[in-house]
């Protein structure tokens, strides 16, 4: 699976402003329902406060993903933010985070959501990437970064 096939230009934000996790997660809800609009805020804002109430989806190293699952979804949709400054996000590390990649997931799928979460965990692994994405001055040369044009 590639991270082009939930991921758009519009939806890699770059120097986003969040307080702390509780904001970021509201702002990612504002963000999609902007986006997409068939998405309501207040139910990706629980899908995804519940997700993180099984355990923090902080990976380490600087970098979050948040996913959930959202009833009525027509298919796997993903949102990319580097944030402005590091927040903390109770990551495995202990490490703040300043890269988050949100995937929300319909609810009915019958596919495992694994293969999409793998797909954009190896990417940031990838200490080159990680560092492109840092320096990007663009929503579309980030996009390009992350979908390896």
């Amino acid at each position: 699976m590639e991270i082009t096939e939930f991921l758009t230009p519009d939806r890699t934000l770059l120097d986003v402003r969040a307080r702390d996790k509780t904001h970021l997660i509201g702002e990612i809800a504002r963000e999609f329902a902007r986006l997409v609009p068939a998405l309501k805020p207040e139910v990706v804002e629980t899908a995804l406060r519940a997700r993180e109430q099984l355990g923090s989806t902080g990976l380490g190293a600087g970098f979050a993903l948040p996913h959930a699952r959202i009833e009525g979804l027509s298919g796997y949709t993903g949102l990319f933010m580097r944030l402005a400054k590091p927040i903390e996000f109770d990551a495995i590390d202990t490490k703040p985070v300043k890269l988050v990649f949100v995937l929300l997931i319909p609810a009915e799928t019958t596919v495992s959501h694994v293969a999409a979460l793998a797909a954009i965990s190896r990417r940031f692994r990838d200490a080159e990437l990680v560092a492109k994405l840092a320096k990007a001055e663009t929503q579309a040369s980030a996009f390009g970064i992350l979908a390896d044009r």
